[in-house]
């Protein structure tokens, strides 16, 4: 006779929070990395704010997602990098049908805007995100043959275009990380968090719109080109 798993009740628990379109939305729209308002979320999942303040309950008490107040706002994000691995890797596994259409331009327009970059929790994704893991695959900075990992060369690269890794965590400093749009894994953990932390603050990307797309910028172009040698029509 075996035993039942201990962990059943608790995997069971963790599906029902996740299944439910409403907070399947927000889960999705948090994985920007930033704070949003109970009122943006609302919106965005196009419910009641006292509908989607019920479902933010549940989620922050089922350790998905943390919260903060100021003043009158409640801010609610990702609980860690833990979660948003667990949420990205759930949207792997459910691309958008290609056969149903966008209902509006705008719709078309942002679509495309994240297929072409954005950010996935903390790290770069969509084509910017393949462009960037291939071009550090090629030039021997990162290894894919027996799961992600950078060489020698590779934290050497790092260290010389002023990207700090902190590798004190638990975190894993290389991670495959499946792209939902590109259908091949870009990087991930430590170096993916710091790489678009950095391009970020010199002003290599930029966020454009409401949800997590972003550009290169002209200066993103050349700092690419010569770092990885990437070919600016491969970023726009």
């Amino acid at each position: 006779m075996t035993t039942r798993d201990a962990r059943a009740p608790g995997l069971a628990a963790l599906a029902a929070l996740v299944a439910d379109e409403t907070r399947a939305t927000c889960l999705l729209a948090l994985l920007d990395g930033r704070a949003w308002t109970a009122g943006e979320l609302a919106r965005h999942a196009e419910v009641a704010p006292s509908t989607l303040s019920e479902h933010l309950g549940k989620l922050v008490h089922g350790g998905l997602l943390t919260e903060e107040r100021q003043g009158r706002h409640r801010y609610v994000r990702l609980a860690d990098a833990r979660v948003a691995q667990l949420v990205e890797d759930l949207a792997a596994q459910v691309a958008p049908d290609p056969a149903v259409r966008p209902r509006t331009l705008r719709a078309a327009n942002a679509g495309s805007a994240m297929a072409r970059g954005r950010t996935c929790y903390d790290h770069l994704a969509g084509r910017l995100g393949i462009a960037v893991t291939d071009a550090l695959t090629a030039r021997g900075l990162l290894r894919q043959d027996t799961g992600f990992a950078l060489t020698d060369a590779g934290l050497r690269w790092f260290a010389g275009a002023g990207i700090p890794l902190d590798r004190a965590g638990r975190r894993p400093l290389a991670r495959a990380c499946l792209d939902w749009t590109e259908r091949r894994p870009h990087l991930a953990g430590v170096a993916g968090a710091a790489l678009c932390r950095h391009a970020l603050d010199a002003g290599w990307c930029e966020r454009i719109g409401s949800e997590r797309a972003v550009r290169v910028t002209a200066r993103g172009e050349r700092a690419l080109a010569e770092l990885l040698d990437i070919r600016r029509s491969a970023l726009r």
